[in-house]
Order: C-alpha cells, then structure tokens, then sequence
C-alpha cells in the first residue's frame, strides 16, 4: 500500500478575510491558485531572499491550510503573526495530520502534489492512527527517488529557492507581485546566477550523512543533504551534474531527473 501518514508534518490555519492577500504578499507561489481541486507549493524567505520554510497551501472554505515541517510549525505560527499588522488573519496550530499517497494509491478527498505529477497526491483529515515508521520511510525513498526537495534539504537562512529547484517544481510564480524575498529570487532566475542546484545522487553504498562536504580530491563540489541507503540528494556544483565523482573512495553517480531541465555545462 502505498499510502503513509506524515508525522513529520503539521497543519496550520489561517483564518480571517485578508487570509488571501496577507500570504500573497509573504511567499513565492500564487495563493489565489489554490482552490478545492488544486494545492500550491510556496516557500517562504528572509527578506534577502533567503529560504526560511516551505509548505503546501490548501484552500478549504474560509480557512487556508497550511501542511508544513513539523518541526516549523512553532515558528511558522510566530513568524506569520509578526506580519499581520491590522490585517483580519488568524494563525492558529491545528491537530490534522497529512496523509501522502503514491504509485496509483488514491482517496475521495486527495489533491494532487502539485511538484510532479509522478509525485502522487495528499490529503488532510484527522489522523487514523500515530503513524508507521516503514510507511513514512517509504515515502520519503519516494520523494528521493523523484528528486523532490523536503525542509531537511534546505539551509535555513542560507538557500535560495532556485537552489533548491523550486522555479522548475512549480514553488514559484514569476508573474505574481512583491513578496519578501522576490528581488534575489527574480533576479537569480533572470540573470542565470545560479551556479549549484540540488541533484539526486545514487552510490553502490550507504550515502555519507547529511552536511558532508563532498570532495573531488581537494577541491569541494557540494555537500550531501537528506538519503535513505544509496539514494539521497547533494547540493552540487554545476560541472558535476552529468559525470560521477570519487568522494574519499565512494563513487556517486548525480541522477539528473526528467523535469531536471538544465543543458549539461
């Protein structure tokens, strides 16, 4: 069954009848693009433009969900609040839980992940039971397997969105107005700035640990993020995205996806 409940992520609300326009001026997807039918992927940046949090949007009546790392709900619901300012917004820490499904698995009230369309469907409701570390982990062999970037992948206060593939995973709008972050994220994705990306990479062999330095003899090309055995996904260079590389004896084969659409430098 290829269904798992997340347990490594919460649901926010955000009530309140400038819900709306108070997130379309926060973060980098069109919030009006949500409705009953369809999720919108956003992340959510310092004003400099770097990545603070990402999380799905769903509109659901009169309320707007928010299925965010667990471990930033806290901060998401304090950092938002600093922002609302005479705005009619709400933001309050729900106990839904989210549900993933994948590989054919459906369910009445799921709603597409919008990054992919391999990538399956969500959903949220009340949680059923505490959770499965099995199914959890296959869900997350899953997202690796596709190349899809969870918090885990991205440095807080230091990644940049088009870093972390959000402009080709439908995580950014280009044609919407201001919001934080907009001018290095517009003008990366312009001017062709970006010089490293995250890849998914493969080894014969257990990956290293998230935050090690990748080496090619002594010179760094990038430092590996989150795996599960020999899948996992590194943030490279960009002249090692086509060609494998030896990092202290493993050798790592990059894995660029289909919707990886970069010309190989």
């Amino acid at each position: 069954m290829a269904r798992a409940w997340l347990t490594d992520r919460s649901v926010l609300s955000v009530s309140g009848q400038d819900r709306v326009s108070f997130l379309q001026g926060l973060v980098s997807n069109d919030v009006t693009l949500a409705d009953s039918e369809k999720l919108v992927w956003s992340g959510f940046l310092t004003p400099q433009g770097r990545y603070l949090s990402d999380f799905f949007i769903w509109h659901s009546g009169d309320v707007l969900h928010l299925d965010v790392p667990a471990d930033h709900a806290a901060f998401l619901c304090t950092r938002l609040s600093r922002f609302r300012l005479r705005a009619d917004v709400q933001i309050e820490q729900t106990t839904l839980a989210v549900e993933a499904l994948w590989d054919g698995e459906t369910a009445s009230d799921a709603r597409p992940d919008p990054r992919l369309d391999t990538a399956g469907s969500r959903r949220i409701a009340p949680a059923e039971s505490a959770g499965n570390v099995e199914a959890l982990a296959a869900y997350h062999s899953h997202r690796l397997s596709l190349g899809l970037t969870d918090s885990s992948d991205c440095e807080t206060e230091k990644t940049l969105l088009i870093e972390a593939n959000f402009d080709w995973l439908n995580g950014i709008s280009f044609q919407k107005g201001c919001y934080m972050g907009q001018e290095l994220t517009a003008r990366t994705h312009y001017r062709g700035l970006v010089k490293k990306r995250l890849v998914p990479v493969r080894s014969d062999h257990t990956l290293p640990p998230p935050g090690t330095l990748l080496m090619e003899g002594d010179r760094e090309i990038g430092q590996m993020r989150s795996s599960i055995g020999t899948h996992g996904l590194a943030l490279l260079r960009r002249e090692v995205w086509s060609k494998d590389f030896l990092h202290e004896g493993l050798t790592l084969t990059p894995q660029r996806p289909d919707w990886f659409r970069e010309e190989t430098p």
